[in-house]
């Protein structure tokens, strides 16, 4: 899949927004992509996941893990095709992401998935969290 199928399925989905933007980051855009567009869209989805599998296809993986909410889809799906398990981290009372339902990353080798990255905030704190789990 070449830059020109990428962007024709965020234009077929209607991810790309364009207007004015606050980012997470406190910086402003014209435009947004709103990945969560695309993933109403399973066989969409399913692309672009394969796509980004295949990247990884060889490499030694146990778990993707991706934090709530936006991570929890392309995280299954990346999953699906490598053939290893999907976890997510969703924020607790405290307001810091965190592994719940018993889920566990212990030992494994870990890619950590996400929709959209800004200031790639909650992508890094999963990662963090990763690597003091071991």
């Amino acid at each position: 899949m070449n830059d020109a199928d990428l962007r024709a399925v965020f234009a077929r989905t209607g991810a790309i927004l364009n207007g004015h933007f606050l980012l997470a980051s406190g910086l402003h855009s014209d435009t947004y992509v709103q990945c969560a567009k695309v993933m109403e869209h399973p066989a969409e989805a399913e692309k672009l996941c394969r796509e980004l599998a295949d990247r990884w296809k060889g490499a030694s993986v146990d778990v993707v893990a991706g934090p709530a909410y936006g991570g929890i889809l392309p995280a299954y799906e990346l999953a699906r095709h490598l053939g290893v398990r999907a976890v997510y981290f969703e924020r607790g009372q405290t307001g810091k992401f965190e592994l719940r339902r018993g889920f566990s990353v212990a030992g494994d080798r870990v890619i950590v998935a996400e929709d959209v990255i800004t200031t790639g905030g909650s992508a890094k704190e999963v990662v963090d969290l990763v690597r003091e789990m071991g």
